[in-house]
């Protein structure tokens, strides 16, 4: 075990766009586990966009940042833990954490599945996309689906989930040219769009003439006022997240066609995963089969050296990956 500690904390709120001065990196010695706890090393940290949410308020400054982290127990003095178990938990965004029997889950090793997939599409990121597809949108064989930031974590996961459920059309907008080209080679979608290219209504009406059935939303504002021109009656949202708002300084956008979902009977919902922990079993049965046969690959921009953590985190903000973003910590 290394004999220092890393922790970043967030010094300031950003306004706008955050940037590297908004963090700080503290080193101490390694944290001793109390009676009823364990030390882990962390081995794999997962960076989000609900982060940079949460920045304006709820992580508290100046104090170690949270996030969802897998390591291996390297002291315990807890019997429920032993020494050397690859555990996941939530005291992410530091080398070391001192957690609980309570605060981790024990991760099943399946042959042929890295570590990685369980902050991907194994875990609370797949796990959104198969809780928005099977219990939220309700998704049926033919099904139409437009998803928007679809080259992101949530994106990748939900275009490979709904192809195994037999959608329909799947069309999706992303950030780039490039990231289009990699959405419809490799993940499974018929037709993606660059969102700076053009109006998102134009955009989406000419990838999806004919309309679509359901929208699954991680972006809101104008490509979520375009799915709602697109919805066929009794079409469904769900609204997972709304990343054209995280770093805006001036008012939200103001959909134009709200009317739209009662005269055309549409349902939107959002909700959050962390309700849906009973549906983790079902996500492997469903998926793990598929990763080790290879039909489902892993979609993820991985970063080495938890010193990195923050560009990583930015350049996620900045659209700079494809897939999860996940940080590994280099074996020595």
């Amino acid at each position: 075990m290394t004999e220092t500690a890393l922790t970043v904390h967030q010094t300031a709120r950003p306004y706008g766009f955050p940037t590297p001065d908004h963090f700080a990196f503290v080193e101490s010695a390694p944290p001793v586990p109390a009676p009823g706890t364990a030390l882990v090393e962390n081995l794999y940290w997962s960076v989000d966009p609900y982060h940079r949410e949460m920045m304006d308020g709820d992580f508290a400054l100046n104090a170690p940042l949270e996030g969802r982290t897998i390591g291996r127990v390297v002291e315990s003095r807890d019997p429920a833990l032993a020494e050397g178990e690859i555990v996941l938990h939530r005291k992410g965004w530091r080398t070391h954490s001192v957690v609980a029997p309570d605060e981790v889950r024990r991760l099943p090793r399946f042959d042929g599945v890295p570590l990685s997939a369980y902050l991907g599409i194994l875990g609370g990121t797949g796990l959104t996309a198969y809780v928005g597809l099977t219990r939220i949108a309700q998704l049926r064989e033919g099904q139409d689906l437009f998803v928007s930031a679809a080259a992101g974590g949530v994106g990748t996961a939900t275009g490979r989930l709904a192809r195994l459920m037999g959608a329909g059309r799947l069309v999706g907008s992303a950030g780039s040219a490039a990231k289009a080209a990699y959405l419809t080679e490799h993940v499974g979608y018929d037709e993606v769009f660059d969102h700076h290219a053009a109006p998102a209504a134009d955009l989406l009406a000419k990838a999806a003439p004919d309309g679509i059935d359901l929208y699954v939303d991680n972006v809101g504002g104008e490509q979520l006022e375009a799915a709602i021109s697109a919805l066929r009656e009794r079409g469904r949202i769900v609204r997972i997240g709304t990343i054209a708002q995280y770093n805006a300084t001036g008012a939200p956008y103001a959909l134009r066609n709200l009317p739209d979902i009662v005269e055309k009977s549409l349902r939107m919902e959002g909700f959050l995963v962390r309700d849906y922990p009973h549906l983790q079993e079902e996500l492997y049965e469903f998926v793990v089969p598929h990763l080790q046969s290879g039909r489902v690959r892993l979609d993820e921009t991985v970063t080495e050296g938890f010193d990195r953590i923050v560009d990583a985190f930015l350049g996620m903000l900045l659209g700079e990956n494809r897939g999860k973003t996940i940080v590994h910590a280099p074996t020595n």
